[in-house]
């Protein structure tokens, strides 16, 4: 596999909605191009779950997919991914790709990690052997895994978290991220293509902790900061308050980055997100509950193993953007649900990521457009309400 170095990573506005803060964008890197706001389905140890490659790209319209630092870190090893020459082409994936720095999964090893200014002592869930991650040495796994985006080392803040314990996790991952940034600039790319990295605005459901932690990293703006994610959000607090942290914190980013909205989210989420100016989603919901027999449609959700759906001979989404939408029928994928056919669980996964993905294409096409919020404010009723 042979790349082409371009010159910088570029994020390019297309079209602003009159009426909200939506817009619609291209991120250019070495591994192709992402139309803006896009959704990126996790494959947090190399895999998407359920999901041929072929299919992600051919079927689904996937753009960038994600690996996780901790699960990559841990499994296969560094020395196995440096051997295969990066993620790229250990996992044949030719597109772009972003890797968490592993900062959620810190978040949810609690009883079994500890946080220092120095980094993160953690034990690992698979054997339990003790580890540290370090913002220096997270910079050089980073660069071994070879992701065209990395994420900065954060503390994920748990979303009902007091205003000290708070203020007290933004100063941990504001001393991290200093160093991070000079490490990262320090060092250079292992694989022959541009990576950039994105700091992680965190703050918790404070707003006055959200404008430090933008003001914080912008001091530390250059050309390898590819964007900027917003964390520690749709990790308890009130879906409202997530909505809030976003019309605090979006304002106050870069217009020429893009936003990433890390975890997030249900399809009224990504679409209230991009009114408030995300660009970038990811979340493992439309795998994690379509092994659990739950559709994603554009008339609402679908529990897949209820009784209603037995002798329902019909498409399984006749408004649906993947073959398996009209190739099976809604009682055959109930049938495979109740039976406990893995197969059932397969074709979930690819119905609910082509859909993400369709979701994301029409809401471009309607910022294109100019209409973009009255068709959002008219879909996320329906989006919601259960079949």
């Amino acid at each position: 596999m042979q790349y082409k170095i371009i010159l910088m990573f570029k994020f390019s506005r297309i079209a602003s909605d009159p009426a909200s803060a939506a817009r619609a964008g291209v991120i250019s890197t070495d591994h192709g191009e992402i139309q803006t706001p896009i959704f990126m389905p996790v494959g947090t140890v190399g895999s998407v779950k359920g999901v041929y490659h072929r299919d992600l790209k051919e079927d689904i319209g996937a753009q960038i997919i994600l690996g996780n630092t901790y699960h990559l870190y841990l499994r296969p090893g560094l020395d196995t991914l440096y051997k295969a020459g990066g993620l790229h082409r250990f996992e044949h994936w030719d597109r772009p790709i972003l890797t968490d720095s592993g900062g959620f999964q810190v978040f949810s090893l609690a009883p079994i990690r500890k946080l220092t200014e120095e980094g993160c002592r953690f034990c690992s869930h698979i054997d339990g052997s003790k580890h540290i991650f370090t913002p220096e040495n997270n910079v050089d796994t980073q660069r071994i895994i070879g992701a065209d985006i990395v994420m900065a080392l954060d503390e994920c803040c748990p979303g009902d978290a007091d205003p000290v314990y708070a203020a007290k996790s933004l100063k941990l991952t504001q001393g991290w991220l200093e160093r991070f940034a000079r490490h990262f600039d320090q060092t250079e790319p292992l694989y022959g293509y541009q990576q950039v990295m994105f700091p992680i605005i965190q703050g918790c459901v404070y707003p006055e902790l959200r404008q430090q932690a933008v003001e914080h990293a912008l001091q530390l703006d250059n050309d390898n900061r590819g964007g900027y994610a917003v964390g520690g959000l749709a990790v308890g607090e009130p879906t409202e308050k997530m909505y809030e942290m976003l019309e605090v914190t979006c304002p106050l980013l870069p217009q020429d980055k893009p936003r990433y909205l890390m975890g997030v989210g249900t399809p009224a989420n990504i679409l209230e997100g991009i009114a408030r100016g995300i660009d970038m989603f990811d979340c493992v919901m439309p795998t994690r509950n379509g092994r659990n027999g739950m559709l994603f449609t554009w008339n609402g959700i679908m529990n897949m193993r209820n009784a209603k759906w037995a002798a329902d001979f019909g498409p399984l989404d006749p408004q649906g953007a993947s073959f398996v939408d009209s190739y099976y029928s809604r009682a055959y994928i109930r049938h495979l649900f109740v039976a406990g056919e893995m197969f059932a669980a397969m074709v979930a996964s690819e119905h609910n990521l082509a859909f993400y993905l369709d979701l994301v294409r029409v809401a471009r096409e309607h910022i294109l457009e100019g209409d973009f919020l009255a068709w959002k404010n008219a879909m996320v009723p329906k989006l919601m309400q259960r079949l």
